[in-house]
């Protein structure tokens, strides 16, 4: 049975009453911060549309950027990856994730529910714990129910506030017409024609790249759209440089 605290913010979410969803929801669920993505994109990756502010948002790049972790195994396995304490995780998990939300630091605890029925998936509702805010049985039922309402909302589709002028909870759930990552999987598609391969291999070719070269994902993606850094090259280095003139621009950085 979900909590007086969480009944409330499914309400108010169905009635567009929530002018910031994932604080609504960190709040409701006593965590240290509240992420929901949604999977877009050939090779259908996590693209936040709610995210508490700071830390969130910081743990998210890491998993979008090294492509393991919590989130990406929740999705790829359908069910909730529950791991309060990340100390207590085998390295060989998730060997690029773990040492750099160490170095992050603030992330103690994480609960990643999938959204979605039987094989279809579409997004992820993360809920990062500290050492003083773990997630309780009721929480967890909080965080269970507040996830599928979520997938009921992307798959039925639920109607806007009744109010006029207020952001109702299809308007928070939508796919966004502008997605904060295009860049990636625009040179997603690029990386993808240089090498001859799939997207979803060229995704992890750029991903092996940030990793590898100590940048990240979205560095390296606009460092290919803006034609700085090309795959036929065999060099890990590009210019950061803003005027296209690096390296592997097209002209060898002559001009």
């Amino acid at each position: 049975m979900i909590s007086d605290g969480m009944a409330e913010v499914l309400r108010s979410l169905r009635l567009g009453r929530v002018g910031d969803p994932a604080q609504a929801c960190a709040r409701a669920l006593g965590a240290a911060g509240v992420t929901l993505s949604l999977l877009v994109g050939p090779e259908r990756s996590a693209e936040p549309l709610w995210s508490h502010p700071g830390l969130s948002g910081r743990f998210e790049e890491l998993q979008f950027t090294l492509g393991e972790g919590p989130g990406p195994e929740a999705v790829r396995t359908g069910s909730p990856v529950l791991e309060p304490d990340l100390e207590r995780v085998r390295p060989a998990r998730w060997p690029a994730l773990l040492p750099a939300v160490r170095e992050l630091g603030g992330v103690h605890g994480v609960c990643c529910f999938p959204l979605g029925i039987g094989a279809i998936r579409i997004g992820v509702l993360t809920v990062l714990c500290d050492r003083d805010r773990q997630l309780s049985r009721q929480q967890y039922a909080d965080a269970v129910a507040l996830s599928a309402m979520l997938t009921s909302a992307f798959l039925n589709g639920e109607p806007r506030g009744e109010e006029a002028g207020v952001q109702g909870f299809a308007m928070g759930v939508r796919q966004p017409s502008g997605l904060r990552r295009a860049v990636v999987h625009q040179a997603t598609g690029m990386v993808s024609v240089q090498l001859g391969v799939s997207m979803e291999e060229a995704l992890l070719r750029l991903r092996a790249h940030a990793y590898g070269s100590a940048h990240p994902l979205g560095e390296v993606a606009e460092a290919v759209v803006t034609r700085r850094l090309h795959f036929s090259d065999e060099s890990d280095e590009f210019d950061k440089s803003d005027d296209g003139s690096g390296p592997h621009s097209p002209d060898g950085g002559k001009g």
